[in-house]
């Protein structure tokens, strides 16, 4: 489920539980799994640079002033960080941090801010993601579910992929008896440009097993990401 709404309400929107979202497989998941990636070599590098070089001239800026003459190399360089997430494999990230502890009730890691490029401009949308699974007696690390957030997040994206990504990933490391995703973003393509709505935000759900069969379950989760701790 996808829920775009615009600024004038004090606490996140909650997607109805009896819509659950259907994304498009791509090239870079097939249940939770990527390809064999790299990172940029040198010679990607010098390429960014000059088609940063070429950007500048085409808005009408001089490339040799001062202030612009190391921005190619920065922007290389910011990219190369932005989608880091290509070069990274779901094994080598989760490291065997699986643990049979016998647990078979909801784990909810909430709040996990992540940041992300948008395929369409390649500007940035940002936010929160709440992920939760039902073990099959197997958990992982908690710190390991932030990080598959944020190795997905440095990607090109679209959020619907996105959050649809995350549950698979943990649906493949885990097979627990089910995962729900819900990622709320703001994205940048609709307030600094087009549209130009600032304040806006959308809201995309994936539920996989337990939670896309049973409302009770799915009701449980929604209740749990609305609650605010008390500690903060």
């Amino acid at each position: 489920m996808t829920i775009a709404r615009s600024n004038g309400s004090q606490s996140p929107l909650i997607p109805d539980l009896t819509d659950i979202i259907s994304t498009r497989p791509d090239r870079n998941t097939h249940n939770g799994k990527t390809p064999d990636l790299h990172p940029p070599t040198q010679e990607h590098m010098e390429q960014m640079q000059d088609a940063v070089r070429n950007i500048l001239i085409g808005v009408g800026e001089d490339p040799e002033r001062e202030g612009l003459l190391k921005t190619p190399k920065r922007v290389a360089e910011a990219m190369r960080f932005l989608t880091s997430g290509y070069s990274q494999s779901l094994e080598d990230l989760v490291n065997n941090a699986i643990f049979d502890e016998g647990h078979n009730e909801m784990v909810l890691v909430r709040d996990i801010d992540f940041f992300s490029l948008c395929e369409h401009h390649m500007l940035p949308f940002m936010g929160r993601a709440h992920v939760a699974y039902i073990p099959n007696q197997k958990v992982v690390g908690l710190s390991k579910l932030a990080r598959i957030v944020e190795m997905y997040s440095r990607r090109l994206q679209v959020q619907e992929r996105l959050t649809r990504q995350i549950a698979e990933a943990v649906q493949t490391i885990l097979e627990p008896q089910g995962v729900a995703v819900v990622m709320e973003g703001a994205h940048m393509c609709m307030a600094m440009r087009g549209v130009q709505k600032p304040g806006s935000w959308t809201v995309t759900s994936a539920m996989l097993g337990v939670f896309q069969d049973e409302q009770k379950t799915r009701e449980e989760f929604f209740n749990l990401i609305r609650h605010q701790p008390s500690f903060f």
